[in-house]
């Protein structure tokens, strides 16, 4: 781990459970210069068998309760997670959690693209919201602009990308999908605006098409490739990538 990366003395992840939630929780946890705290969100941990055996081998790990989608859920959350990085505050907060259904125009309906939004794109405004008192304790004792200091970091998907929407990207047929993170775009943008003069941090991430559950088989990157780029480039990241649309190459995105 090296750059900014290796200063961050806090990270929270969204939807580590499995896939590359879990994936990052394991690659940081095993660094030699890893965060003094990896507080590991999930909707159901009991049931997470592998986060469980991560967080019992190493010390640093945290597993707390977080459902994304419950407004109780999120608040609960705070209060357990704010003892934990005291007066330091919370220096990266990671919004992973996502559901995804391969939905065409035949099969779409509003229930399935309104509970898709809800958890791909509201909830991770109100997980930010709920936050931030923890990421400006941290914004309030570091300087320059990244996950060292306080930063947001929004996993995103190049189907979210309306430029990219055409040619080959167009035979992925999931109009709640694309929608949901296209609007997670915009929320990045505008917490990118509002946060800036506090020095809070803040950006969306392409993880690549990853081989998970939602990826499926197919897809081009393995997990454990797709979260090592994801680390290498959040450790790199400063003040002119805030409010960027990024994948985990570092390649700046069309909106």
């Amino acid at each position: 781990m090296s750059g900014a990366l290796r200063e961050c003395r806090s990270v929270l992840l969204t939807g580590a459970s499995r896939g590359i939630g879990l994936q990052i929780v394991k690659d940081l946890a095993k660094k030699t210069e890893m965060p003094a705290l990896i507080i590991a969100a999930a909707r159901n941990p009991e049931a997470a068998e592998d986060l469980q055996r991560v967080a019992k081998e190493y010390s640093g790990v945290h597993v707390v309760t977080l459902d994304v989608t419950s407004q109780i859920s999120i608040d609960a959350a705070v209060e357990e997670v704010s003892p934990l990085v005291g007066a330091e505050g919370l220096n990266c907060l990671i919004n992973n959690a996502a559901v995804h259904k391969a939905t065409d125009l035949e099969m779409v309906t509003a229930e399935e693209m309104l509970k898709t939004f809800e958890c791909n794109a509201v909830s991770p405004l109100m997980v930010t919201k709920a936050f931030l008192p923890l990421l400006r304790a941290a914004a309030m004792r570091g300087s320059g602009m990244g996950v060292h200091r306080a930063a947001v970091i929004n996993v995103s998907s190049s189907l979210g990308s309306v430029e990219l929407n055409c040619g080959a990207l167009t035979e992925f047929k999931c109009y709640p999908y694309r929608a949901s993170k296209a609007a997670l775009n915009m929320v990045t943008r505008c917490l990118a605006e509002d946060l800036e003069s506090e020095g809070i941090f803040c950006v969306a991430v392409h993880p690549g098409w990853v081989r998970t559950d939602m990826g499926g088989p197919q897809a081009d990157l393995s997990v454990e490739e797709s979260v090592s780029s994801i680390l290498s480039l959040l450790a790199g990241l400063s003040e002119k990538d805030h409010g960027g649309y990024l994948d985990y190459a570092g390649k700046t995105l069309p909106w």
